[in-house]
């Protein structure tokens, strides 16, 4: 017979532990969700209760397990070409300041399976021609390891490919089976992808960027998560620089470091 009070507490742990080591906050309003997503994990592994989850997601040791439960508890749902206007403004309001740069250094941080860094990978074809994917340099950063391989492979099902004008997806993805597509060479080597927890900061990288893309993930977050994941953001764009989050998701009540010009686009501060 099960426990109840033991799974309750189970349950809280492990909501706890996603909220610390990852910012993926699960009000009480989706209890029902996250035990839902939590049950695949412990069919997968054969754990019989989420007390022993938790138990194991607090085991060192248990890592597979560990990385299971965040990518359950992740929400990867994704698209190409997601949110038009937020896309239309970056190729016609950003991208002719880039393209007099010596190299383009652009940061999808929580892209899941790659359909956005792609995206612009295709915008940047289209409006600055092929060649400028040689000076192209777009990251693609997911907690997921899952979510990250798929995303290397840059083969994606139709239905990933539906919002994207049927002329760009034959011009830019190759059919590789029953309604699978891959993306052409030339824009997967300008595209790379790593696992990285957005809760870890500072962001370890050594060059800033123009433009970072964190669009569907900070409503996940709890407030102060928020404001902790905007504002190091701001640390590794440049001054002048762009965030481009979704058009739910408004960061002026976040930072002072940006300034909010529409919904879904902020611009850094020349001065932090």
């Amino acid at each position: 017979m099960i426990d109840q009070r033991a799974e309750s507490s189970g349950y809280e742990t492990i909501r706890d532990w996603l909220s610390r080591r990852c910012a993926i906050h699960y009000p009480e309003a989706k209890r029902d969700l996250l035990t839902q997503r939590l049950g695949r994990v412990q069919r997968a592994y054969a754990i019989p209760s989420l007390a022993a989850l938790a138990a194991a997601v607090g085991d060192s040791q248990q890592h597979e397990v560990q990385l299971a439960v965040i990518h359950a508890a992740s929400t990867n749902h994704t698209y190409f070409w997601r949110e038009h206007e937020v896309l239309e403004f970056f190729r016609a309001s950003v991208l002719p300041d880039l393209a007099r740069r010596p190299q383009i250094r652009l940061w999808s941080a929580a892209c899941s399976t790659g359909d956005e860094v792609y995206t612009l990978a295709i915008l940047i074809a289209e409006t600055l021609g092929m060649a400028a994917l040689e000076q192209t340099q777009i990251l693609g950063t997911d907690i997921s390891e899952p979510v990250i391989s798929r995303a290397e492979s840059g083969i994606f099902p139709a239905r990933q490919l539906q919002s994207m004008p049927a002329a760009l997806r034959a011009k830019y993805l190759v059919p590789v089976g029953i309604e699978q597509f891959q993306v052409i060479p030339a824009l997967r080597r300008a595209c790379t992808f790593r696992r990285m927890n957005l809760k870890v900061t500072p962001f370890p990288f050594r060059n800033t960027f123009q433009a970072a893309f964190c669009r569907n993930v900070l409503y996940y977050f709890a407030h102060e998560d928020q404001v902790a994941t905007v504002n190091a953001i701001a640390d590794v764009v440049e001054p002048g620089g762009w965030l481009f989050t979704s058009v739910t998701e408004n960061v002026r009540d976040m930072s002072h470091r940006w300034k909010v010009l529409d919904s879904g686009i902020a611009r850094r501060a020349e001065r932090s």
